[in-house]
């Protein structure tokens, strides 16, 4: 999301202005902002004018040769988290995934990302949830989510007769949750968050602010969700219709504070800052993996880039280092965290992976 201090000491006075203003705004910060671009993509001015350079070995093959002076160093457990697995998603083992994640501090001076990958056990069914939470204004709201979000979602008790309807529902409760817990010093803390849900041959996508879902399908990035940013149409015009108003202060802004229209917490810029979600389902059939990632990713990959990454590697959390170095190098200044989830269909492809990670 944009800038993570996008809740500054200036946030109150701005937050302020937001809770006050309705649709008598002063015409200059009511302007209608230019269409947003719903393609997801990462902004050209991001996108170096040349390849870049080759990554770093991974730590299986080191090179001891040649190091790029903004190569991640891979032997330091507090720079890059990652790690990952396989899960069957059946009784009869036939669904299995290959899932992984990376998680990097970067250039930030603190994480605020927090992820979650979790293949459980509901009504008898197996159910992968995966996720990405990317806070700002610190971590307290991300790291909420992790601990609350699929509890709830899965607790439902229609999640698995209506699961839409339960995920919307557990998403919002969720949010108010948290916001009745908080106290007057938290009031200006909030989280993205971008989950899929594996139920059976389905794939659920819901997302609620700025990081994102891309799915593979016939060598083919597919977006699964779409950018909540203040200046999208939709979203510009729900909140200016609850009675608020976006302006640009380096990036358009809910009440000038907020990169994101939707979000978790944000109690300030209640009502028109919401958790709920957006939803996108998907035959779980032709989807060769999926990407979860926060937008430190996303500002500099495109949808493209980032699936030409990982479809040259065959496990999951090797791929998702590499996608963090890759976002590193080419000058992500945030937090970077991403999951990658395969699916995996033979026996020999599980094979493979095991001896890739000398298991």
């Amino acid at each position: 999301m944009e800038p993570k201090n996008s809740t500054t000491t200036a946030a109150s006075s701005a937050t302020t202005t937001a809770a006050t203003s309705s649709a008598t705004a002063p015409a200059q910060y009511r302007r209608p902002p230019p269409l947003a671009d719903d393609t997801n993509d990462a902004k050209s001015s991001n996108q170096p004018s040349q390849k870049p350079e080759p990554l770093a070995e991974s730590k299986q093959k080191k090179e001891p040769e040649k190091k790029s002076v903004i190569a991640i160093p891979l032997n330091d457990p507090d720079v890059l988290d990652s790690g990952g697995g396989i899960s069957f998603l059946g009784a009869n083992k036939t669904a299995r995934l290959n899932y992984g994640y990376a998680s990097f501090k970067g250039k930030r001076a603190s994480m605020e990302d927090f992820y979650e990958t979790t293949v459980s056990e509901v009504d008898g069914q197996m159910v992968g949830f995966f996720g990405v939470f990317d806070g700002h204004g610190g971590s307290r709201t991300a790291e909420y989510l992790k601990n609350n979000l699929f509890r709830n979602v899965s607790g439902h008790p229609g999640f698995m007769k209506d699961t839409k309807a339960a995920i919307v529902e557990a998403f919002k409760r969720t949010d108010a949750d948290y916001l009745s817990g908080e106290n007057s010093q938290q009031r200006d803390a909030g989280s993205t968050a971008s989950t899929a849900v594996m139920l059976g041959d389905r794939l659920l996508v819901a997302n609620v602010g700025d990081s994102r879902v891309v799915a593979c399908r016939a060598g083919t990035a597919i977006p699964l969700s779409i950018d909540h940013k203040p200046d999208r149409t939709d979203e510009r015009e729900r909140i200016e219709q609850a009675g608020g108003f976006i302006i640009w202060a380096g990036t358009w802004r809910v009440g000038g504070v907020l990169a994101v229209s939707r979000a978790f917490g944000d109690k300030l810029l209640k009502p028109y800052v919401v958790a709920e979600p957006e939803i996108q389902e998907e035959e779980i059939d032709g989807v060769e993996f999926i990407i979860i990632a926060s937008d430190g990713l996303w500002n500099v990959l495109s949808n493209k880039d980032a699936v030409g990454i990982v479809q040259e590697i065959t496990d999951a959390e090797a791929a998702c280092r590499k996608l963090v170095q890759e976002s590193y190098a080419r000058g992500s200044s945030d937090n970077i965290t991403c999951i990658v989830i395969y699916q995996v269909v033979s026996e020999q492809e599980i094979s493979e992976i095991v001896e890739d990670l000398k298991i």
